[in-house]
């Protein structure tokens, strides 16, 4: 059985998304395996808030979670069992709509209005031995649904900003996966019906693929920011101008301010992660970086200058 999501998340039962999300993401930026190398308990409790969000990241799935219609593995609650009605199944027909036995009694034959034909019944969901006649099913077999299939996949930095396409291949099938713009590592996508066939009339199991994202040397994750730092030259800091900026999507013209400070933080709104609706943005720090070799030049120059001892704020 799986964990109750949002006690795992350390949220009230049937909470707002919004508090979910947050609550997710604070446990993530503390459990995440960058912050703890080696830690096998914080990776472990890593992937069951990862497991739990997934499951709650889904609307529909969350909803009917909520109503108590499926359990926290997603398999449908029979809402006959377990009672406070009258006779075994709580009231009602277990052989109804959602009942039970709903499939078992499909073909049954009717005697009178409401009164089903109890020989064949008790033939179709027992067998002879019941008085099942010939050409009938000879036993009923519970249906289970089809049994998960877990995977893993490792994608690049850009392509969890940006969102893609990923071919995985599972047993002798190979599909597409659609990662999601945001998506950070130990994040579970659930492609449902991809996974084991269902037995019995049951639906067949889902393909539970789970993320790594490659870290990167330049860019780094902050929610749905990104954040950067540039090399600038002195002269770019005093004179100000475009300079050309590799970012997560691509290239962009990037204005400095005449003037600017190593130190200086750029934002560039909607350039972090492609969330629809709500993108992140990229902060650009602009650090000094002195050419290598010798700086005689250059100290000549700054031993003229006034303000060359000027001490910085710090």
């Amino acid at each position: 059985m799986a964990d109750e999501p949002y006690a795992v998340l350390g949220v009230s039962k049937g909470a707002a998304f919004a508090d979910v999300r947050k609550a997710y993401r604070k446990l993530a930026k503390e459990l995440h395996p960058d912050a703890n190398p080696n830690n096998k308990a914080a990776e472990e409790r890593f992937k069951r808030v990862s497991a739990a969000f997934t499951f709650l990241d889904d609307p529909d799935r969350k909803a009917r979670y909520d109503r108590g219609e499926i359990d926290a593995d997603g398999n449908p609650r029979f809402a006959g069992f377990g009672g406070g009605g009258r006779g075994p199944f709580g009231g009602g027909d277990p052989f109804g709509p959602g009942g039970p036995f709903a499939s078992a009694g499909a073909g049954r034959r009717a005697t009178g209005p409401g009164q089903p034909e109890f020989e064949d019944m008790f033939g179709d969901l027992f067998g002879a031995a019941f008085g099942a006649r010939p050409g009938s099913r000879s036993g009923f077999q519970a249906g289970s649904k089809g049994q998960d299939i877990q995977t893993q996949i490792t994608i690049d930095f850009e392509e969890a900003i940006a969102g893609t396409k990923k071919r995985v291949r599972v047993g002798d099938r190979t599909m597409d996966v659609a990662i999601p713009a945001g998506v950070e590592t130990g994040r579970t996508l659930r492609l449902r019906g991809q996974g084991g066939p269902g037995q019995g009339g049951m639906p067949d199991g889902d393909l539970m693929v789970t993320v790594t994202v490659k870290s990167h040397p330049v860019f780094q994750r902050d929610g749905d920011d990104v954040r950067m730092d540039l090399p600038v030259s002195l002269m770019e800091l005093l004179q100000g101008g475009k300079v050309e900026a590799t970012i997560p999507n691509g290239t962009v013209a990037l204005t400095i301010p005449a003037g600017a400070n190593s130190g200086t933080v750029l934002r560039l709104k909607g350039k972090g992660v492609a969330r629809a609706g709500a993108p992140g943005d990229l902060f650009v720090r602009l650090i000094l970086a002195l050419p290598e070799g010798d700086h005689g030049e250059l100290k000549a120059l700054l031993s003229n200058w006034s303000r060359a001892g000027d001490p910085p704020k710090r």
